[in-house]
């Protein structure tokens, strides 16, 4: 499938590692996506908002979102865009570390997308991502801004 126009897509990370793995699997893909990283919560509810030094950021098509997040933890930052009417339309990917099925079940229950947890494994992960990135920006349809 073509992909007729490159998505915003917003990474919330704090592991510098992951973050870096993460940039790495989206450019081997060579694609026209811009990738934003903010390193906790708070961060993500200001880019998502708006807000301080976010004010000009665009609005994320896609958001990967770890649950292990200084501040703001991830199930909050999810829960406070699922209750936001002008939030709750952009998919959120749950990208973590968890396998626990009680952090499954509550990032569905407050409408995560997806849940997909991050392999350690260093080939692995660049391949988790690049499918996370063919599915969510070149196989879904999603809304023009």
């Amino acid at each position: 499938m073509t992909r007729y126009h490159p998505i915003e897509v917003l990474l919330v990370e704090d592991d510098p590692g992951d973050v870096l793995l993460t940039q790495e699997a989206f450019a081997y893909n060579k694609v026209g996506n811009r990738l934003h990283v903010v390193n906790d919560g708070e961060q993500a509810l200001a880019f998502l908002r708006g807000e301080g030094l976010y004010g000009s950021a665009p609005r994320p098509d896609l958001i990967l979102l770890d649950l292990n997040l200084p501040r703001v933890d991830g199930f909050e930052v999810l829960q406070e865009i699922k209750n936001d009417p002008a939030l709750r339309g952009i998919p959120v990917v749950i990208l973590t570390t968890s396998e626990a099925e009680q952090d499954v079940l509550r990032g569905y229950d407050l409408h995560a997308n997806a849940y997909v947890s991050k392999p350690v494994d260093f080939d692995q992960f660049i391949r988790v991502v690049r499918q996370i990135d063919d599915f969510w920006v070149t196989v879904v349809k999603l809304p023009r801004k």
